[in-house]
């Protein structure tokens, strides 16, 4: 089953446009609280432009193998919080002032309001999670959100010298794309799916999240994109490891690899300091190689589905994960 690249996200989602809404709903009604702070920050953060992207893969797993159902929707709506829950924290261990073009939370309400409403989204997750009765989803996004505060380590921990493509690969499977695989195996469970499956699902998400997360370090470094969601160069502002560098301090001349960690080695690092390395990321060509790295991880999420029925949600799945390296946002 081929993809017919769609012009935009949104025509991609159609087949599960009402659903969507229906989760929108659920996102925003299940964060009303009695306490003014928690629902301020949580919708503000909640309703500032993301693409519902993990609520989408959930929706299209579930509907590829079954029925969708509000049972699917809270579970898209739990999965939401989470994903909202690690964004908050992420923040405040990057200090970041700017998250989607609209200052982070952590920046208009500080940052023990940004922890505890983070703390608070995962704790109400779980707390509609339970109310599904469904061990092996418990299972699932418990063992998922284990990985991720393990990413979060991992990529504190490491330097940006002396990490390999495999171990950066390593922080991002546990920080960013296993809560994809959660997301598609989750759905899977609740459309019906035996055990391989969600497997199988599990694996395309997860490969779908990889690829993801590689476009999202080499857009970091496209400086003439400027239609991005987040200041351009914070990556390297922040010190983060990510294959783009990772790949030009690999490849680079003595010279130019001395040039680049004199920069990551500065008090602060300033937006002609992101230039210079951007240019020599484009010398050494890391970020095409990086773009190269995350089509193979789109191919591989496309062949995982491939003891999954053909239809249209199946087909939404292959479309986003064509849509997820071809994106320039």
């Amino acid at each position: 089953m081929s993809s017919n690249t769609p012009n935009t996200f949104k025509k991609i989602l159609e087949p599960i446009e009402n659903y969507l809404i229906k989760v929108e709903d659920l996102v925003l009604k299940n964060l009303e609280t009695e306490i003014p702070l928690l629902t301020e920050v949580g919708q503000y953060l909640l309703n500032s432009g993301g693409k519902r992207f993990r609520p989408a893969l959930l929706l299209f797993a579930a509907g590829s193998v079954g029925k969708l159902s509000d049972k699917t929707c809270l579970a898209a709506n739990i999965i939401e919080y989470i994903h909202t829950a690690t964004l908050l924290h992420d923040d405040v261990v990057d200090n970041a002032d700017i998250r989607r073009s609209k200052k982070s939370a952590r920046s208009i309400w500080g940052n023990e309001a940004s922890v505890l409403v983070g703390d608070y989204l995962f704790t109400v997750s779980f707390k509609h999670l339970a109310s599904l009765k469904n061990m092996k989803m418990v299972e699932t996004l418990s063992k998922a959100t284990t990985m991720m505060a393990k990413g979060e380590i991992l990529q504190l921990t490491r330097s940006y010298e002396n990490t390999t493509e495999n171990e950066y690969l390593e922080i991002i499977i546990n920080k960013t794309a296993c809560l994809m695989g959660a997301a598609m195996a989750i759905g899977g469970i609740l459309g019906g799916a035996d055990e391989q499956q969600q497997e199988a699902l599990y694996q395309c998400g997860n490969n779908i999240g990889i690829s993801f997360q590689l476009i999202d370090d080499a857009l970091d470094y496209q400086l003439e994109n400027s239609s991005l969601g987040k200041q351009q160069g914070v990556d390297l502002k922040e010190r983060k490891i990510t294959l783009p560098l990772s790949h030009l301090l690999s490849n680079a001349s003595e010279k130019d690899k001395n040039e680049v960690l004199a920069i990551l080695d500065l008090d602060e690092i300033n937006d002609q300091h992101v230039k210079t390395v951007s240019q020599l990321i484009d010398s050494y060509r890391s970020n095409e190689y990086t773009v190269q790295r995350a089509n193979h991880y789109c191919i591989q999420a496309k062949k995982a589905l491939s003891i999954i029925p053909d239809n249209a949600y199946k087909l939404g799945i292959i479309q986003l994960a064509d849509f997820v390296v071809n994106r320039n946002s």
